[in-house]
């Protein structure tokens, strides 16, 4: 395992001084995952990316730092942390790479969350504490090859057959599917509803073919989903969840932790290239006493305080369950959008070092460029705004 001798020194902005606002329990949740990363995670994640390889040792690691759903209830083996606590755990992970965010978001607010939320008494107590620690890794099959921003046009579907029922169908684009033990998947039953159910793997007719060649999001594990005649056990569907509901409030879940997320890449990308400009001399001094230089800095620097209250106060809104879906839906817009414009400017202050693996940005700018596309794009996000901003749907 290839580990680099580069030394991580990241050190967050604070422009308005929001550790203010952090409780201390907060406070040390995030020192925790900051450690963790900086020993764990920035020796070897160039060396993975590269390789297109998925660090599967980080995983008992993630265990241990509370990032498989951290608000899940302790009774089932979560942290039961508030969702500020969530959302800093996501933004320390993604600062070292999305795709170890990926991992996290996807195990507990795409996987654990809707076990938890939708599921029996019985789901809960046989996959839960598992997943928690990461004994257990699951994915989330929702898009679907022909059916991406649209995915009440899916064709993947279940018909009763006794006792089970037969799964047929595939899906597209999942992180974490060729490795998962389990994956929660959404089909149609025979009268057009949607349905959620938890699939596992080794269950005839079940493969996860992984997706290769990706420029992004290369440190992350992802695949398909194929279903042929898939026999599932009537005890492994939700009982009561109905309609495109249950995996939007999935989505819900993991598009907040990305709103942090994104800000994790954002602040990591401005850090870098600070501390760059104060040790690169061109013409005799430093290229951060150039005001073209200064210029890209304190652009960076207010975008990301802007982006930190909003999340913030995000948090608080969502901890006390009153945070909206189109509120949601803002933030993870905005987040990635900044992120990418200051991994763009970053990368050009380092000149060509910046597209070198030595520096973390031009991993960040590949990893973004997903992140700004899954879990709604970019432009749906901008329509589920305008949608309630005027009360007019311009979706169909």
């Amino acid at each position: 395992m290839s580990k680099s001798g580069k030394k991580d020194l990241y050190e967050a902005p604070d422009y308005y001084l929001l550790d203010e606002l952090l409780s201390e329990e907060h406070r040390l949740i995030r020192s925790a995952a900051r450690d963790w990363v900086k020993k764990e995670v920035s020796p070897i994640i160039e060396d993975f990316a590269q390789r297109a390889a998925f660090p599967s040792h980080l995983i008992k690691g993630l265990g241990e730092i509370g990032a498989f759903g951290p608000t899940i209830p302790a009774a089932y083996g979560g942290a039961g942390l508030d969702y500020i606590a969530y959302g800093i755990l996501m933004q320390e992970l993604e600062r070292g790479d999305s795709g170890i965010r990926s991992t996290a978001s996807v195990q507990g607010s795409l996987v654990m969350y809707p076990i938890f939320t939708y599921g029996t008494e019985e789901q809960r107590e046989k996959y839960l504490p598992k997943l928690a620690t990461g004994e257990l890794m699951g994915c989330f099959g929702l898009t679907e090859p022909d059916h991406g921003s649209d995915p009440s046009s899916m064709v993947t579907n279940i018909k009763e057959d006794g006792d089970h029922y037969l799964l047929n169908g595939a899906k597209m684009w999942i992180s974490n599917a060729p490795f998962a033990d389990i994956a929660v998947v959404w089909a149609k039953d025979e009268t057009g509803k949607i349905r959620g159910l938890v699939v596992e793997r080794g269950m005839e007719g079940f493969s996860t073919p992984e997706t290769h060649n990706k420029w992004s999001l290369r440190a992350s594990a992802t695949g398909e989903l194929v279903f042929d005649n898939v026999k599932v056990p009537k005890a492994n569907v939700f009982p009561e969840i109905r309609g495109l509901k249950g995996p939007l409030g999935c989505l819900n879940q993991a598009r907040y932790g990305i709103a942090w997320g994104a800000l994790g890449a954002a602040m990591d990308c401005y850090d870098t290239a600070l501390r760059y400009s104060k040790e690169r001399i061109q013409f005799g001094k430093p290229i951060g006493g150039f005001q073209l230089q200064q210029k890209k800095l304190a652009e960076m620097v207010t975008e990301i305080t802007k982006a930190q209250l909003m999340v913030w106060r995000l948090g608080v809104l969502k901890s006390e369950n009153r945070a909206t879906a189109e509120q949601i839906s803002m933030a993870k817009r905005n987040s990635v959008e900044i992120a990418l414009d200051i991994a763009r400017n970053a990368r050009q202050m380092l000149g060509g070092m910046g597209i070198t693996g030595e520096y973390s940005i031009m991993r960040h700018m590949m990893n973004l460029e997903s992140v700004v596309t899954y879990e709604g794009t970019h432009d749906v996000h901008l329509l589920i705004t305008g949608m309630d901003v005027t009360g007019i749907n311009a979706f169909k």
